[in-house]
């Protein structure tokens, strides 16, 4: 999609083209539409990333996706330097940073990829004003997501799909995504340069941690290596394991599964440093080689999943919320500010529980189905906490946490939204013991543990004294006892979430015990405004306290 709000009317003799392409996710070379279109003819090109206080002040940010990011901007800036040319790191809001590199540079077309989410589109929103203001040409191409989100929403009536199922649907009647575009190499820019002087490091370079104000004493070294050079190779690896891509088929868990693998792609795909579009039709030739036939749409799950979030958030900017948001089931979390810091750092009692969030504070990254454990323990499963706290805590330190997939994830398990199988609970002992049998995973992230027999360690608390002491870790005093009687609490929760979805269901005169045939066309609008106030009032009355914490 390109926008055109500058030089109309003109001359027929061209003027000089001086660009500017303003990186934000999109972080790459490789499949970058709207850079490509921004180089042609152009004269002199300059790549930004403004750093935002919004975002850089934010406290909601950990050190390890910092570092991720600033690792992706050094590769660019490598990239960059075999090109002749720089990145330029600007501070400051894009709104008052843009327009004065314009007069400064004398720049006459800004170049971005188009961001979905309801706070890119605003900001962006915003910049295109400023730019018809000023005469200055605005390119903004799809490349973030596989396709142009509204044309999935307008195939479906206006509004976005809520099932996976009917997203499928539409998806299959659609023509495939575009194919990536090759990359951007020196030979591409065919003469285009960049002005550059030499205090350029002073004034533009990629700033430190030290520099943002993180203390990185006792930081570990990286799991996950930020760059569009390294989002490529682990591509390659990805796809040499054509055993994997010829038997695709649901995922089995393993120990070691449960650790960061060199062929993990999702945090480069959250950035933008691997295009989705390279990842799905690098996968379907693949496939194509093997099998010889067209890939099934489980072959793309991954990059499906995220377009399927992407597309549910994209016109809903309380996306992100409970409250005014037209498509999540209100229910009336409990608030515990002690139990919820006991779960965001690993201090439930329940080892499982703690390994998988000691794991994602130290590396930024965890297993799907962890994922699902400690989400579901959180909230309907035993804390019965908000799935907003949950989610924050994510995008504090989940590489690859997009707001529009991690909001979506979170609603989804905690059973606010897309799916409502709320009878169906994550046991922290049983689901630890089938995915961590001999305890190895929860060695490595609680050492503490280490010595504990494997016969206790997914429940140390029922280990005797005796060989709590052997272990050198006292139950209580070491680790911690649970912070809830589990049985006690799910069940309790189970019967809380049934009252939710009973009211709902009367709300809609439809029989409760067919909620799960019936409720999945029961997100419309207003419909969580309109029973929030019933369920509220008639649940804050029954609620027993006690029993949790």
């Amino acid at each position: 999609m390109s926008v055109g709000v500058g030089n109309v009317g003109q001359a027929s003799k061209e003027p000089e083209k001086h660009v500017i392409h303003w990186f934000r996710k999109g972080l790459r070379f490789h499949d970058n539409p709207a850079l490509r279109e921004g180089l042609k003819g152009a004269k002199t090109f300059r790549c930004v990333f403004i750093l935002d206080p919004w975002f850089a002040g934010s406290s909601n940010v950990g050190i390890n996706k910092w570092r991720f990011l600033l690792q992706c901007l050094e590769d660019l800036d490598r990239s960059l330097r075999k090109m002749n040319s720089r990145l330029f790191v600007i501070r400051g809001q894009p709104a008052d940073v843009l327009p004065k590199l314009f007069k400064e540079w004398g720049t006459t077309l800004l170049t971005f990829e188009e961001d979905p989410e309801p706070f890119g589109r605003v900001r962006d929103h915003n910049i295109l004003t400023i730019c018809r203001e000023m005469g200055i040409t605005v390119v903004q191409k799809v490349s973030h997501t596989l396709y142009y989100l509204q044309h999935i929403i307008d195939r479906n009536g206006g509004k976005a799909p809520l099932t996976y199922q009917q997203f499928q649907t539409i998806i299959a009647s659609m023509d495939p995504p575009p194919k990536a575009e090759s990359p951007v190499t020196a030979k591409t820019l065919n003469g285009t340069v960049t002005p550059l002087t030499e205090d350029h490091d002073d004034k533009y370079g990629v700033p430190t941690l030290e520099e943002l104000g993180f203390d990185t004493e006792g930081l570990l070294p990286p799991v996950w290596q930020g760059g569009e050079s390294e989002a490529l190779a682990r591509l390659e690896r990805h796809l040499e394991r054509k055993a994997w891509v010829a038997s695709f088929g649901r995922p089995k868990m393993t120990p070691q599964s449960l650790l960061a693998s060199q062929t993990g792609l999702s945090p480069y795909l959250r950035f933008g440093c691997l295009s989705t579009r390279l990842f799905y039709y690098q996968l379907t030739d693949l496939y194509k080689k093997i099998k010889k036939a067209f890939p099934p749409l489980s072959l793309h799950g991954q990059l499906l999943w995220r377009e399927f979030f992407y597309c549910a958030a994209t016109k809903n900017a309380n996306f992100d919320k409970m409250l005014g948001n037209p498509i999540c089931v209100q229910i009336p979390w409990d608030k515990n500010a002690e139990a919820l810091a006991k779960w965001a750092n690993g201090q439930t009692g329940f080892p499982w529980i703690d390994a998988i969030m000691t794991q994602l504070r130290e590396e930024g990254w965890i297993h799907h189905l962890a994922r699902h454990a400690v989400a579901c323990f959180l909230t309907r499963g035993d804390l019965w906490l908000s799935w907003e706290e949950g989610m924050k805590v994510f995008e504090e330190l989940l590489l690859d946490a997009d707001w529009s997939v991690n909001a979506g994830m979170w609603m989804w398990l905690s059973c606010s939204s897309f799916f409502q199988q709320f009878f169906h609970c994550y046991c922290p002992v049983k689901f630890g013991r089938k995915s961590d049998p001999n305890g190895d995973y929860i060695r490595k992230y609680l050492p503490v543990l280490k010595n504990m027999p494997t016969q206790y360690i997914h429940e140390p608390w029922t280990a005797p004294e005796s060989v709590q002491r052997a272990s050198k870790c006292i139950i209580g005093k070491d680790y911690p006892l649970p912070i809830v009687n589990h049985a006690l609490a799910s069940r309790t929760n189970i019967q809380r979430m049934k009252q939710v979805y009973q009211q709902l269901a009367k709300y809609r005169n439809i029989d409760h015990c067919n909620i799960s045939q019936k409720y999945k066309e029961c997100f419309q609008p207003s419909i969580a405004v309109a029973i929030g106030s019933v369920i509220n009032s008639q649940q804050n009355n029954k609620r027993r306290r006690g029993d949790y914490t």
